[in-house]
């Protein structure tokens, strides 16, 4: 017999309802199945739903499942603002810092909340620096020509929890036209799956503008990518000495989104705000 779960739909990155990265939060789904878990994703057709489960870690508050239509992920990133937020408004916490349980391991969240707005930030695991990737490649398996690629800063592969391929791009303009082709970013890495952060740096405002690839998710595209802009962040503090970076995104699918990402020791903060769109019940 179908359980009646509360549920929760945000939208992450953004304080105006319908734009950021939307994000359906299922709760007290510790009987919840992997296959209905999987199941409830594809129904949502979002780029992840997450299910609150009780932590098996002693030093967490709670489990914080992540979904995509294809698979479970391990980490990422507006899953974790998201569901953070859900989980204060279904306790009635205001202000208040969780330790999330992942699949890659605890991360402390710090959300303030507001009504049906909030403002969350999640400390991302400490980045891991992977190999670097030829820049005329990675620009034709997005449709680009070679010479778009900034040539200041290759192509690399990096991770604060879910491995990401920064590759940034020499104009603002060269964000617009560009298409993903799957069977040329497979061929760039023998990683399973990975996000393909194309970035092009405002350096004197220290802003960025990205989109995000990936073909597990709805469309092939992220509107906002937290698990992206951490990796974005250590990947400019080791070449470019910045410690913080704002990065705008979503913008060519219509729903514009806005990322903070700055250096916490050795990790990354990444924050921003959150919005409530939808509470209620759905039987599982």
């Amino acid at each position: 017999m179908a359980q009646e779960l509360p549920y929760t739909v945000l939208d992450v990155f953004t304080n105006v309802p319908l734009q950021g990265n939307p994000l359906a939060v299922v709760h007290d789904a510790d009987e919840i199945t992997d296959d209905v878990m999987l199941q409830f994703a594809r129904e949502t057709r979002l780029s992840e739903t997450c299910f609150v489960q009780t932590a098996s870690e002693r030093d967490a508050d709670y489990r914080n499942r992540i979904w995509t239509v294809a698979r479970e992920v391990p980490f990422a990133g507006h899953p974790s603002l998201g569901v953070a937020v859900a989980v204060a408004r279904a306790r009635g916490d205001g202000d208040i810092t969780y330790v999330q349980q992942t699949g890659v391991g605890l991360q402390p969240i710090d959300v303030r909340l507001d009504g049906t707005h909030a403002h969350a930030s999640v400390l991302q695991e400490p980045a891991v620096f992977g190999e670097e990737a030829a820049a005329q490649h990675v620009m034709a398996a997005v449709g680009l020509l070679p010479r778009d690629a900034d040539s200041a800063l290759p192509p690399q592969f990096v991770t604060t929890g879910l491995d990401t391929l920064i590759a940034p791009v020499r104009t603002r303009e060269a964000l617009a036209p560009a298409v993903p082709d799957f069977d040329l970013i497979d061929g760039l890495s023998d990683l399973p799956d990975f996000n393909l952060y194309l970035v092009w740096l405002d350096r004197p405002a220290k802003r960025a503008m990205a989109r995000m690839f990936n073909k597990t998710i709805p469309g092939n595209e992220d509107p906002a990518t937290g698990s992206a802009a951490g990796p974005l962040c250590a990947y400019l503090a080791e070449r470019e000495n910045w410690s913080r970076v704002e990065i705008t995104q979503g913008v060519e699918m219509g729903r514009p989104s806005h990322l903070v990402a700055e250096l916490e020791g050795d990790r990354v903060r990444v924050g921003g705000d959150v919005v409530v769109v939808i509470e209620g019940t759905v039987a599982l």
